[in-house]
């Protein structure tokens, strides 16, 4: 059952990466309308018209978006809807300008979570950074364990982690689904590798030219999506020795297949 959930929960992310990518120019509903009656007399970082938060949350993430604003000069603002928004109105009620993120959460799409992002962070945050973090904490499942707060809660944490460190291409952190495909992808290189370095003369231990020829693909699948992946979101050590020995296992078995093979043939007569 634990299997079952996880290949889902594994599709849904790769599905809402490439749905993310394909929205990801489209202008937030947010921005459709413009209902000023709906704002706040009092001036908040939060206007929680969907109810995600509870008042706690609320309370103390406007604190922390004020202290951070306060401390870098990014304004974090945050807009939940479900069947009614200001739309157009938060720009001016907020100031919002070059410097701004606004987070919209909005339930009734398959992800809940759009950006409008000002021009001057794309300097730190490119527009992949964006993509990946809605895909992330947007996605259905995601929602479904986590609940609505801890995608808003989490996305501005890593928004924020990003900018007080200068900047990220990716988003930090690594989930177990994201892991385990920089697994495969290493385990598939590391067989591609062996393969390509099985002898094919008499005499010979390991065709380097083979190996050599065929190193832009299975370099590709172990550097490029096995270990790049796993280096640039996280400090800790064990996905990375898990993926290189994943590699080394792939290839020693494509590697001595032949062996194998031979060897199995032999003892059945």
């Amino acid at each position: 059952m634990q299997q079952h959930i996880f290949v889902k929960r594994l599709l849904a992310s790769i599905a809402a990466f490439f749905l993310a990518a394909t929205l990801w120019a489209q202008a937030p509903a947010a921005l459709a309308y413009d209902n000023p009656e709906l704002l706040p007399e009092i001036q908040t970082p939060i206007i929680d018209l969907a109810k995600s938060l509870t008042d706690i949350q609320e309370e103390a993430l406007a604190e922390d978006l004020e202290k951070f604003e306060a401390q870098t000069g990014w304004k974090l603002r945050v807009l939940t809807q479900y069947d009614r928004t200001p739309g157009r109105a938060v720009k001016n009620y907020w100031g919002l300008d070059d410097k701004s993120v606004l987070l919209i959460a909005d339930s009734r799409g398959g992800n809940i979570l759009n950006f409008s992002v000002g021009d001057a962070l794309y300097e730190f945050l490119p527009r992949t950074f964006w993509i990946e973090l809605q895909t992330r904490f947007g996605n259905m499942f995601f929602v479904r364990e986590e609940g609505e707060d801890q995608s808003i809660i989490q996305s501005l944490e890593s928004i924020k982690t990003c900018l007080l460190k200068g900047g990220c291409n990716v988003v930090p952190g690594l989930p177990q689904e994201q892991w385990i495909l920089t697994l495969v992808s290493s385990i598939v290189g590391g067989v591609i590798a062996g393969f390509a370095a099985q002898p094919r003369k008499p005499g010979q231990i390991v065709a380097w030219q083979w190996a050599l020829i065929f190193s832009p693909l299975w370099g590709i699948l172990f550097i490029s999506f096995g270990i790049g992946p796993v280096v640039t979101r996280t400090s800790e050590w064990l996905p990375l020795f898990r993926n290189v020995a994943g590699f080394m296992i792939g290839a020693l078995v494509a590697y001595l297949s032949p062996m194998l093979a031979s060897t199995s043939s032999s003892s059945s007569r």
